[in-house]
């Protein structure tokens, strides 16, 4: 593509990525999902995460969802929402924002620090969450748990670029956090049957 991303609007960031999400990253088949359920489709983040293209427009988007927020850092847990959070900061910089990147690990690490919590997030820190598709939300809320309790952050906002409408919404707002997705998978136009 030889489109200059940076004279898109945040809309046609979006339109852009709702395609590359259907391009490349939905696929249909028998999977078993992180959440352990079964599913006839999967939508593979990365390969729109990782894409140049994509992670700009994912970036862009967020930064959107972001702009009446005060957050000052965006992050995750590994390895989903690495590409995501660094992407996002980068963006964010070159557009005059400060937002921080950092990751949280599935554990703690077992040397160094030891910490679970990776990057410069300062004690106290308002932070959105990311990931790039939710299905039930427990790894974010593991995720949440380890920012909470390592760096004492406070989780202004969850913000995914697919939820696939299977709880995710209802479980954080039971634990009491804000969710925005950019697109649910009637966004995308999939229509899926139950294997």
């Amino acid at each position: 593509m030889n489109t200059d991303l940076t004279a898109m609007t945040a809309e046609q960031c979006k339109q852009r990525l709702k395609e590359l999400i259907i391009e490349k990253a939905l696929r249909f088949g028998d999977f078993t999902l992180a959440s352990g359920q079964k599913s006839s489709y999967y939508i593979d983040g990365r390969q729109v995460t990782l894409d140049g293209e994509g992670a700009y427009c994912l970036a862009r988007c967020l930064i959107e969802l972001l702009k009446d927020e005060d957050v000052e850092a965006v992050g995750g847990m590994a390895i989903g929402a690495d590409p995501i959070s660094g992407a996002t900061s980068a963006v964010a910089a070159s557009m005059g924002r400060r937002l921080d990147a950092f990751m949280v690990r599935k554990e703690p690490k077992g040397h160094g620090t030891g910490q679970q919590v990776e990057g410069p997030l300062a004690e106290g820190a308002r932070v959105a969450m990311v990931e790039d598709t939710v299905t039930t939300g427990g790894s974010t809320l593991r995720a949440i748990a380890a920012v909470e309790r390592e760096r004492n952050a406070e989780v202004v906002i969850v913000l995914a670029m697919v939820d696939r409408q299977q709880g995710a919404a209802q479980a954080f707002q039971e634990a009491g956090y804000r969710f925005k997705p950019i697109f649910t998978v009637a966004d995308l136009g999939v229509k899926v049957k139950p294997l």
